[in-house]
């Protein structure tokens, strides 16, 4: 008899013991959870954040805090992200954000292992843009113009895909043309408008409110197919430029020791999120995006396939071989 009543004890206790762990894998977030984006208010990936952190608050009964920290090509939310070393702490962005770093920094504060993919959300549609005022229409007219005025345009890009698709172009093609750095890129397509600089490469949505104003033109966008919200603005092969056909995509990241079943689970509320409200949707495409729905290991090789392209382009601009 008291050996049954042992045994049922400890039957009780492992059954305990097994709820408890469940409960504690099924307890994420225990607290406020912190989006860390590289790109200030407004931007594409700023929106997407927001879309999702006011959804998640309701689903996970924890805040959801969008951080901008723009600066630094992305570097300053990398190293708030990194630095954070804590599960609750995610970087938000493209994958590009950090993986160009591995080639132009010569110690960026990050390996690429300190950074787990958990999500894919979106590709970003990429734009090259020029002033209206400039009355050039089609990359072959910016092109002339830059070999006819060596020196005398200037040039900016998001950090990322941006910056390595529109300088590597630039060094491909053995134009001269200036770069201008800017903390936070928002700010270029007003100084694109008032001509302050001439050639402007980021996202669509980046430049969308801009160019319904009238003042500055989209030349062309990088993805294989034409963005839904300008389906007058022609691929960049169809405007004879295949080698600046780029997809970016991008989502959610966590430190190198969060737990696959805690990324697992973060991924299916993301997608479950995303797949039972229409509107975010429909907010990616009207911000120049594309929903696309990762999981980890379907992200994780996404984000190899762009470390090759980069890597390709990286060769072009003579920086060194990625980590």
């Amino acid at each position: 008899m008291r050996l049954r009543k042992i045994t049922a004890a400890l039957a009780i206790a492992a059954t305990l013991l097994f709820f408890g762990r469940t409960q504690a894998q099924q307890a994420y977030p225990s607290h406020a959870v912190r989006l860390i984006l590289p790109f200030g208010p407004g931007s594409a990936t700023d929106t997407t954040a927001r879309l999702f952190a006011d959804r998640l608050t309701a689903r996970w009964g924890k805040p959801v805090i969008v951080e901008n920290r723009p600066g630094g090509d992305g570097l300053v939310a990398l190293k708030v992200f990194v630095d954070a070393h804590d599960d609750h702490t995610l970087f938000f962005g493209p994958a590009a954000a950090f993986l160009v770093h591995l080639y132009d920094q010569d110690a960026p504060p990050y390996v690429l292992s300190d950074i787990a993919p958990i999500v894919g959300i979106y590709v970003t549609v990429l734009a090259i843009s020029v002033p209206t005022s400039m009355n050039i229409n089609t990359m072959d007219d910016l092109v002339a113009l830059a070999r006819a005025q060596p020196g005398k345009l200037n040039a900016a890009a998001a950090s990322g895909n941006s910056d390595f698709l529109i300088f590597g172009f630039i060094k491909d093609m053995n134009l001269q043309v200036a770069r201008v750095p800017y903390r936070d890129i928002m700010q270029a397509p007003n100084d694109l408008s008032e001509n302050r600089i001439q050639v402007l490469s980021t996202s669509l949505a980046a430049v969308q409110s801009t160019l319904q104003t009238g003042r500055i033109k989209v030349l062309l966008v990088t993805s294989r197919k034409r963005a839904q919200t300008a389906p007058d603005i022609p691929t960049a092969a169809e405007a004879g430029y295949p080698q600046l056909t780029m997809e970016t995509a991008g989502g959610l990241y966590g430190p190198k020791d969060m737990p696959d079943n805690e990324r697992e689970s973060i991924a299916a509320d993301f997608r479950n999120v995303a797949e039972n409200d229409p509107i975010i949707a429909k907010r990616l495409t009207d911000t120049g995006q594309i929903m696309t729905l990762l999981r980890p290991a379907e992200f994780a090789a996404n984000i190899k396939e762009q470390n090759h392209q980069l890597g390709v382009i990286a060769k072009t601009l003579g920086l060194k071989t990625a980590q």
